[in-house]
């Protein structure tokens, strides 16, 4: 069949970290469609998982990513819900739109609904930041992360490690034998066997190089918060594991009082609607822990580089941290990015009270940080991939 000479690209968003890894494939897009033949249109489907403006608009608007064209306000719900309105408002708009192939982002519910309205569709399903797993199946997380994956046409994988984990599942059409593509030219993918395995590198690593030096240049939250580089901590707080078990959030918040350090504690809505709720008796105003509202994305990136220290159960800000050189003390008892704790910049302390100041307020590193996520340029990689596999509407990849 002859070649087409424009591709439909639908990207499924719903969440904060869907859209930190949107963002460096929706420029790269546009460089693409300037300097090549083949054209790439792409569709942004936004589930609004996310709704509120300080972790949904926001972030469109700082990381210049265009406007949805679709915004399907599924809004916050018990997960089987918010799954299920996803899938329905998804399909209906995949039959309109006809892509090529979609794209899915990460391990939210968006993630898993894209992808299973998609192959329901017989669209081909590409999955951006595939093969991660804690191995811990009470997380909703991993739920989605290994249903997309076994869903998808074209893995694009972050790590070596990532790449093991699907070749354990058996999905085994790996490129370069798992090893970090440094040229996608050299290596002929048009032959290769679906579903593709690929090891692009990190595209969240992409974003931090995009949009750290322009954080650095309009972000003034450490003047806003009286704040000086390298004397406090920040933290956050948001998986249900946490939030959603008393025990779990009262030792977190013990630990962050016992702490003599300021404690800057973005606040995720859903985390401080149960505080507000359960734990006010805990919160009267203290010095060394400061709760603000949520923030930014190039506010948060100054704020995690000119950390001491990062206190988190995200899954990203342990990546973040890694990249600034920031010591980060995960409060979860397994990751996703083990090579973070192989490489002694990330301590696992769950929600252990005792472990949470200890390893808060002794962790100082200056271990070196081994390149673990690639070369900064991953979404261009994806794209060319795509742009060598799709090759006309309705052929298989």
């Amino acid at each position: 069949m002859k070649a087409q000479n424009t591709i439909k690209v639908a990207s499924i968003v719903g969440a904060r970290p869907n859209f930190i890894k949107l963002a460096p494939v929706s420029l790269a897009i546009e460089e693409h469609n300037k300097n090549s033949n083949k054209q790439i249109k792409e569709v942004i489907i936004h589930t609004a998982q996310h709704y509120d403006d300080n972790i949904s608009k926001i972030f469109f608007k700082e990381l210049n990513i265009p406007e949805p064209h679709y915004n399907l306000g599924v809004g916050s719900g018990p997960h089987g819900w918010q799954t299920g309105e996803m899938l329905k408002r998804i399909e209906k708009v995949l039959i309109k739109e006809k892509p090529d192939i979609i794209i899915v982002y990460g391990d939210t519910n968006s993630t898993l609904a894209g992808a299973l309205a998609a192959v329901k569709l017989h669209i081909p399903v590409a999955h951006l930041e595939a093969g991660l797993r804690s191995y811990n199946r009470r997380m909703p997380e991993e739920i989605n992360r290994v249903l997309t994956d076994h869903s998808s046409s074209i893995l694009f994988c972050p790590t070596k490690a990532a790449v093991e984990n699907l070749k354990r599942e058996g999905i085994t059409g790996t490129v370069n034998n798992g090893e970090f593509v440094e040229s996608v030219d050299v290596i002929p993918l048009i032959s290769c066997s679906l579903p593709l395995v690929v090891n692009v590198g990190d595209v969240m690593y992409d974003s931090v190089l995009q949009f750290s030096e322009i954080a650095r240049r309009q972000s003034t939250i450490l003047e806003d918060l009286e704040l000086k580089s390298k004397e406090y901590l920040l933290a956050t707080v948001h998986r249900p594991y946490n939030t959603d078990v008393p025990e779990n959030l009262q030792n977190i918040l013990s630990g962050f009082l016992e702490i003599d350090e300021p404690i800057i504690f973005p606040v995720h809505p859903r985390t401080k609607k149960i505080l507000n709720s359960n734990y006010s008796s805990l919160l009267t105003p203290r010095s060394s822990l400061k709760m603000i509202e949520p923030v930014g994305y190039l506010d948060m990136l100054v704020l995690e580089q000119n950390a001491r220290a990062i206190l988190t159960d995200s899954g990203g800000m342990q990546k973040e941290a890694y990249f600034f050189g920031v010591p980060c003390v995960t409060m979860r008892t397994e990751t996703e990015w083990v090579e973070t704790i192989e490489a002694g910049w990330n301590v696992l302390v769950g929600a252990d009270r005792e472990k949470i100041v200890e390893t808060a307020m002794s962790f100082k590193l200056d271990n070196p940080r081994p390149e673990l996520y690639g070369d900064g340029r991953a979404a261009e990689k994806i794209l060319k991939i795509l742009c060598d596999r799709v090759s006309c509407r309705g052929a298989e990849l």
